[in-house]
């Protein structure tokens, strides 16, 4: 490409000066209606097929020549056709793709059998200037963008298959800044989300993104470059457009999550291609969910509930990376899951005591509503990390201390799930006439140090024991220092008889525990050999 620059680039500046003279001169005759529109097109149709067959006989001679009148004649048309479609509207749509089509098409047959590289610059170089200096008085913008359409798919194709790389480099700039142009002086509407403006943005920044893809996988697939360098550019550009886009009333996290999601996904089709963590993979990966997380922090801004968005937000991404961690074996995915599930639960327990509850059916049910919902999945996914932490760089001992640290999280998870529950529960029924708050949390934990119990025993695992343990001794600290306190009622009795029913639930299960453990006695003939020896 640079060799071809340099030896070119003077021929290219000429004949786009003498496409841009052809510009002006239609403008002015417009302007000062010396020549009628249909006869201006008739000149022009005229005037670009003279060079396009004027080239066919120079090119068997001077081949440079021949490119220069074949570049030359396509850049007039493709201004014709803009002037006709674009500026004046003399030609529907339809009338304007079908010209364009079969003028590209017929440009890029000849180009890549006679590797007439020079004349795809000059035609790509004509069509993007012919619509950026007629600047149309009619807002015709459909047919811009069906015209920029078959420009940027002709031309990324024949880059792709060519190795042209300075063809998708020239549309890319071309078509956002024909963008710019066509925001700026046509000033469109743009209230609401789905707006045509945005809806031309998103068109554009998607169909870069699939065509980069593309262009990557054919080129062997290499996905650095000035590809991954075009992506990235794609992706600021675009937002940069959404954000001035956007009616203020509409959140910015929309198109950010959008172009998260997306990014993930190609991350994971890039590693998929290429077997491995690459930079442009990891560029994709973490792009997405830096902007995950930003979408995040604007997403619902202003609303009671952005803490619960956050968290089933975050949620959703470590449980998709936990599944394509365990489809594809990569520990580092699993890894990065533990690290956000860590995070979002402390920001969880940080945030939760003020966030709205999330009443599901018009009314409060304990443990059926968004924000035990949080709770359960935060557990659910806490507790299968911590039986899957089979990581390959672990060791037997670090595996077990891990697994065991996880678990004891999520059960602490467990424990604000029944503490924000009952409280909700006494609150929005309005029990605190009947039932003490304190002492049902206390009566809940009891309950739930029986459990602790319970799984320990059956899992044969000493630390849930502890576990359990401490919690009983929190609850008898905090029943018979705080709870008490006041006035004499029933309900007190009947808590402190069912915490007391607890205590001896745990000690019998603690006793079987035990006995279970211990060593078998001998009998007498497996004592006296023992002696012997």
């Amino acid at each position: 490409m640079n060799e071809m620059l340099r030896r070119s680039w003077i021929h290219l500046l000429g004949t786009l000066f003498m496409v841009c003279a052809f510009i002006y001169l239609l403008k002015y005759t417009w302007s000062q209606s010396w020549v009628s529109e249909p006869l201006k097109i008739g000149l022009g149709l005229l005037v670009g097929a003279a060079g396009l067959i004027a080239s066919f006989k120079l090119l068997e001679r001077r081949r440079l020549a021949g490119e220069l009148s074949a570049g030359l004649g396509v850049a007039v048309l493709y201004t014709t056709f803009a002037f006709a479609g674009i500026y004046f509207a003399l030609w529907d749509s339809l009338t304007v793709f079908l010209c364009m089509l079969a003028l590209t098409l017929g440009m890029s047959f000849l180009s890549y059998k006679l590797q007439l590289r020079l004349l795809m610059n000059l035609g790509l170089l004509g069509g993007l200037a012919a619509p950026m200096i007629l600047r149309p008085e009619t807002d015709q913008v459909f047919t811009l963008f069906l015209y920029l359409l078959v420009l940027n798919t002709a031309y990324f194709l024949i880059s792709i298959r060519k190795q042209w790389t300075e063809l998708r480099l020239t549309a890319f700039i071309g078509t956002w800044l024909l963008y710019a142009i066509y925001y700026v002086q046509f000033h469109p509407v743009s209230a609401g989300y789905w707006s045509l403006p945005f809806r031309y943005a998103l068109s554009a920044f998607a169909f870069y993104v699939l065509a980069l893809l593309l262009s990557s996988w054919a080129c062997a697939k290499k996905f650095d470059g000035l590809n991954l360098y075009l992506g990235i550019v794609n992706a600021v550009i675009f937002g940069l457009w959404a954000s001035a886009i956007l009616d203020p009333s509409v959140s910015f996290a929309y198109p950010l999550g959008l172009m998260g999601l997306l990014y993930v996904l190609l991350a994971l089709i890039v590693h998929r291609l290429e077997g491995a963590f690459t930079v442009p993979v990891l560029t994709k990966l973490f792009g997405g969910l830096l902007l995950l997380l930003i979408a995040s922090v604007q997403f619902g801004k202003g609303w009671d509930i952005k803490p619960l968005v956050n968290v089933l937000l975050w949620l959703a991404v470590a449980s998709g990376l936990l599944i394509a961690g365990k489809l594809r074996r990569l520990d580092t995915l699993r890894a990065a899951a533990a690290v956000i599930w860590l995070a979002v639960g402390c920001y969880w327990f940080a945030t939760t005591w003020d966030t709205p509850w999330g009443i599901w059916f018009g009314v409060y049910l304990p443990f059926l509503n968004w924000a035990a919902f949080a709770w359960e999945l935060l557990a659910a996914m806490g507790f299968y990390l911590s039986l899957h932490t089979d990581f390959a760089r672990l060791r037997e001992d670090d595996r077990r201390i891990l697994s065991i640290a996880l678990s004891l999280l999520s059960h602490l998870v467990v424990g604000g799930l029944l503490t924000l529950q009952m409280l909700n529960l006494i609150e929005y029924y309005r029990l605190g006439r009947w039932l003490d708050a304190n002492l049902t949390l206390s009566l809940s934990w009891g309950v739930y140090a029986l459990l602790l119990f319970l799984w320990g025993a059956y899992s044969r695992q000493q630390v849930y024991r502890a576990f359990g343990s401490i919690v009983l001794l929190c609850v008898a600290v905090k029943t018979l220092l705080f709870d008490l306190y006041g006035s004499e009622t029933i309900y007190k009795i009947i808590v402190l008889f069912a915490l007391g029913l607890l205590s001896y639930g745990i000690a019998y299960i603690n006793s079987r525990w035990q006995r279970k453990r211990a060593p078998e006695p001998l009998t007498g003939s497996e004592a006296n050999e023992m002696s012997q020896e």
